[in-house]
Formats: C-alpha cells, sequence, structure tokens
C-alpha cells in the first residue's frame, strides 16, 4: 500500500485544501494515488499542470492521477482528454468525503465516470473542511471562498463560485483550538477577505471579525490578514489596523494597475486616487505598515503612459512587497478579447515594475538595519518581522517561538541577525 501524492499549484488557498484533502484521502483509505490541485489564474498556471501531470505519471507508473483544483473546475475537458488523467474532480467534490470514499484504488482505475465537476455557481456554504492547523508555526484559516466581482481579467470566480463566508463563531473556535496547540500567529485567508460576511445574517464585515477574534483569543500573539481589496476596508478594520498591535502592520492590495483607464477596463472598483488615499491612511493609522501589491503588466490595450502610471503607483503607495503579473489572456474572460499588447511589450514592462519592487524592497531592508525586530521563528534560521519581512539567523534558534532580535545586514531579499 503506497500513501497518495499530492502536488499544489498556486495560491495559499490551494494549500490549505491540499491538507484537507490529505485528510479526508487518509480517512477514506485512499492509496497509490497522484492529486494534482491545479491553478487557473494563467494561461500559464494550466500549462504548467499539464506539465507536471505528464511528469508525475511517468514518476510514478500505475498510480491513479486524480486532478483537482481551479483548472480542473474550469476546464475539466482539457484534463479529462489527457491519457494520463484518471479522474477529474469539482473544487466542491474536492472537499466531501464521499468523492474520496469514492476513489479507492484499485476500483478507480476501472470506474466509467471520469469527470465529476458540477455547478459551482450554487454553493452556498464553505465552512465544511476546516482544518485545525497548516503549517508548522503559521496557522492559516480559511474564512472565505469565491467571489462575486467579475474582473475582465479572472477566471477565478467561475473556479470558486460566488463568495461564502465561514460564520464568526465558528472561526473564533478553530482559532482558540489552534492556539492552545501552540500556534502564535494565525493568518485569515480567502479568495476575496473583504467581502467576508455578506452572506451571513447582519451582513459584518471583515473588520468586525477581526475584532472579535482578538477580543475572544485574548492570548494569540499574531493575528494577520492576507490579500484585501483596498477600496471595501470596511471602519472597523481601519480601527483595528490603528489600535490593535496583535494585528500586524503588513497588508497585501489587489491594485493590479495605476491607470484609471486600465483600471476600469478591468472592471475594478478603485481608482489610482483611491489606492494612493488608502495606503496613507493606513499608513498615519499604523505608522511603519508595510504594503505588498498585485500589479498587471500590459494589459490590453495599455500604452506606455498608462504602464507609466502603473510603475509610478509603487513609489506613491509606498509598496515593498510587489507580486508582478505579465498579462495572460485566460479563454472565456472579456479581456481575453480585447487588443493585445505584443508579448516583447508586456515582458519588458514586467521587468521594469520586478526592478522598481527590488529598490523598494532593498529601501525597506536598509531602513531595518541596527533596529529590534520582533520575529516569528518559523526555522531554526528564519523567521518573519511583524510586517512579514523575511529574516535570516547566523545561529540557531527555537523554532515557532517569537524573539526580539538586532538586525546586523541584509542580503537584498532578507534581513540578516
Amino acid at each position: 500500500m503506497t500513501a497518495p501524492i499530492f502536488e499544489t499549484l498556486g495560491c495559499r488557498l490551494n494549500a490549505y485544501e491540499t491538507e484537507a484533502m490529505k485528510e479526508l484521502a487518509a480517512a477514506a483509505g485512499l492509496d497509490n494515488a497522484v492529486v494534482v490541485n491545479t491553478c487557473a489564474v494563467t494561461a500559464e498556471a494550466v500549462r504548467k499542470a499539464k506539465q507536471d501531470i505528464r511528469r508525475l505519471a511517468r514518476e510514478n507508473p500505475g498510480a491513479a492521477i486524480i486532478v483537482t483544483g481551479c483548472a480542473a473546475q474550469t476546464e475539466p475537458e482539457t484534463f479529462a482528454a489527457m491519457p494520463e488523467v484518471t479522474r477529474v474532480i469539482g473544487n466542491t467534490e474536492k472537499m466531501q468525503a464521499a468523492t474520496w470514499a469514492g476513489l479507492r484504488a484499485p476500483d478507480l482505475i476501472g470506474q466509467t465516470e471520469k469527470v465529476m465537476v458540477d455547478d459551482i455557481m450554487s454553493v452556498r456554504e464553505t465552512a465544511g473542511h476546516l482544518i485545525d492547523g497548516f503549517g508548522r508555526h503559521r496557522a492559516y484559516v480559511q474564512v472565505q471562498n469565491g467571489c462575486d466581482h467579475r474582473c475582465t481579467f479572472c477566471i477565478i470566480p467561475f473556479g470558486r463560485g460566488n463568495s461564502r463566508s465561514v460564520p464568526a463563531g465558528v472561526v473564533v473556535d478553530q482559532i482558540r483550538r489552534l492556539r492552545d496547540r501552540g500556534f502564535n500567529e494565525v493568518v485569515l485567508t480567502g479568495v476575496d477577505l473583504t467581502s467576508w460576511g455578506a452572506d451571513l445574517p447582519g451582513q459584518p464585515r471583515l473588520g468586525d471579525l477581526v475584532m472579535r477574534i482578538l477580543r475572544l483569543v485574548p492570548d494569540l500573539p499574531r493575528l494577520r490578514i492576507s490579500s484585501i481589496d483596498s477600496i471595501e476596508a470596511d471602519d472597523n478594520l481601519m480601527l483595528a489596523i490603528a489600535t490593535e498591535p496583535r494585528l500586524m502592520p503588513h497588508l497585501h492590495l489587489s491594485l493590479q494597475a495605476g491607470d484609471d483607464l486600465i483600471l476600469k477596463r478591468m472592471k475594478r472598483r478603485h481608482s489610482r486616487d483611491d489606492a494612493i488615499r488608502f495606503c496613507e491612511d493606513a499608513r498615519r493609522l499604523r505608522p511603519g505598515i508595510v504594503f505588498g501589491a498585485d500589479i498587471i503588466a500590459g494589459f490590453p490595450t495599455e500604452t506606455e503612459a498608462m504602464f507609466e502610471n502603473s510603475l509610478r503607483l509603487v513609489e506613491d503607495c509606498g509598496l515593498t512587497f510587489l507580486h508582478v503579473f505579465p498579462f495572460s489572456a485566460r479563454k472565456g474572460t472579456p479581456a481575453a478579447r480585447m487588443p493585445r499588447v505584443p508579448g516583447p511589450a508586456i515582458k519588458e514592462r514586467a521587468a521594469r515594475l520586478r526592478m522598481a519592487g527590488a529598490a523598494r524592497l532593498a529601501a525597506h531592508l536598509a531602513a531595518q538595519v541596527g533596529q529590534d525586530r520582533l520575529i516569528l521563528t518559523e526555522g531554526a534560521r528564519a523567521g518573519r518581522c511583524e510586517d512579514f519581512t523575511e529574516v535570516a539567523f547566523a545561529t540557531d534558534q527555537p523554532e515557532g517561538t517569537i524573539l526580539t532580535t538586532r538586525i546586523t545586514g541584509h542580503d537584498g531579499a532578507r534581513l540578516l541577525s
């Protein structure tokens, strides 16, 4: 009997759900199988998924190849057509115990229904697959799934469905269990995190959830929130940023562009000035807060002048951690039908954005040298500051603890201590 192999592509939420699938597969007694949890965010992500499936099939002859995740949800026929693939499972089905009970090998190979992908837009709940912990020292807690917005470049709503929230009481109970198990930091995750609560009674907001967690789990040292849509930041979230030192001073923003016309063509709900104003407000409320951001280079119709607006946004918002995405057309999205920017121009613009991000990061790192910082140790010689800056230690440290250390230098990517 061989334990199943899991391969995760894409976002942190996918990685979280892989942990849940491992538990479900183990409970079902699944063996001699390879499970690939795919990403659909770009055409390149789908190409890589297919490449990895072929490699894993070669490396594991005779194993059942099970494909799931967002790409499986949005393009089931693509993967069903691959001779290496045994079964294609949708994002809803992968979280159901009954699915895994029906996938026990060797019967799996002979089953005739190759595709198990239902209409994810009909799903209304997301609380059925919570797991107590993910990661060794930092726990990730999924509080939301899906997205109600329809940005013109994005296929994810069709892979994840409409927005669904985990009730606050369920979230608090899980975080209490994680704290009892010794986790010093919890990260709230979701596809569209700032939409949390819109489908719950009374329509609470993300800030309400944050304040409730901090009030009801008083011994939790660190709470962190992952990527947010800044235009949806509510008053209680801003209050928490200003008044709650246990809410970590790091926000990753879904900005995507810095030109108003491109933002409009993306069907984003914020303007360039909105983004700048949010960063200024958050920095005024919490001096020293650090921002990351997603920015797309070469969105259809983007001129050089429009791109320059995005490039200047790095400085205007004071961004430190930049995630740059060269535009990749996704079949089925409106952006795929818009006039394309030539490939070499997209590549060149992405490189310039990355250079700007590297310069901002280097300046941030240099400013920390000589300072004392609180670090959550993630390994014997690695950890993260409160603002999520990575730290490398010269000597072994106790893992999973929060310690104060003097920053002695940096290597361009990490702080050194």
